[in-house]
């Protein structure tokens, strides 16, 4: 049976070995989380194949919406490489950090998932923009490969990605709602800015939160299951500097 400190209690959540929200049934959650987006991805996807009705409903929305301005330009830059891409890489070295300097085990795998799903983002969308070739709004010059939303996708993974990471180090609940709220308002409000400018049509940028969907829900769940885990080994497993009590 192992023993815990004062000073243990204190330590955050991830360096002690506990889930921020350990799913009960793997196989559930997984048809929720990954599965569902990846299904809704596929039909909207093919819809612009297609040509589908639902792009009629599409044109509406965007004409309704469409407005250009320099506020909704100003949103849509959040979702730039330059600016989202960054955040990601700060608060990756912050976790990297952290988690070392606490002791965490394989402190290094949440930093390095997140960064492999911001790295696979690219190898998805370019061939999807070039294979279904779909053209720009009114306000767009002509050319094709606006679906998905590579800004939205960006926006999604960095700053998703950046929450997801940051979660497991936050001590109050008050600070992880703050963060995962904070991320929200920055991904819907590229995604407004996009739409409203004329950047992207609406499913350009739905399908993107799908996409990201996956990207996140599978890191989520790989950064779950080592937190539970690390849980496991110090529930079950006696430590070895303070021995059986």
């Amino acid at each position: 049976m192992s023993t815990f400190s004062n000073k243990d209690l204190e330590r955050p959540p991830a360096a002690r070995g506990e889930g921020h929200g350990s799913p009960g049934r793997p196989g559930g959650l997984f048809f929720v989380l990954v599965a569902l987006p990846a299904v809704l991805f596929l039909l909207i996807t093919r819809q612009v194949v297609t040509d589908g009705p639902l792009l009629r409903a599409d044109r509406r929305v965007s004409g309704e919406l469409l407005h250009p301005d320099r506020a909704s330009e100003l949103l849509s830059d959040l979702g730039n490489v330059q600016v989202a891409v960054p955040v990601l890489v700060v608060v990756l070295g912050y976790a990297a950090w952290r988690g070392r300097s606490e002791g965490a085990a394989r402190w290094w795998l949440p930093p390095l998932a997140a960064a492999l799903a911001m790295a696979l983002l690219p190898v998805f969308l370019v061939p999807l923009k070039v294979w279904t070739a779909r053209h720009g709004t009114a306000v767009m010059p002509p050319g094709v490969g606006y679906y998905p939303s590579g800004h939205t996708a960006t926006a999604s993974v960095s700053y998703g990605a950046s929450a997801l990471v940051l979660l497991q180090w936050l001590r109050t609940a008050l600070a992880r709602t703050a963060v995962a709220a904070l991320c929200a308002v920055l991904v819907l409000g590229v995604s407004y800015g996009l739409v409203r400018r004329g950047y992207h049509w609406p499913l350009d940028v739905v399908a993107s939160w799908c996409l990201s969907a996956v990207l996140l829900s599978v890191l989520w769940l790989v950064t779950g299951g080592l937190s539970r885990s690390r849980s496991r080994s110090s529930a079950g497993t006696p430590s070895s500097r303070t021995g059986p009590s």
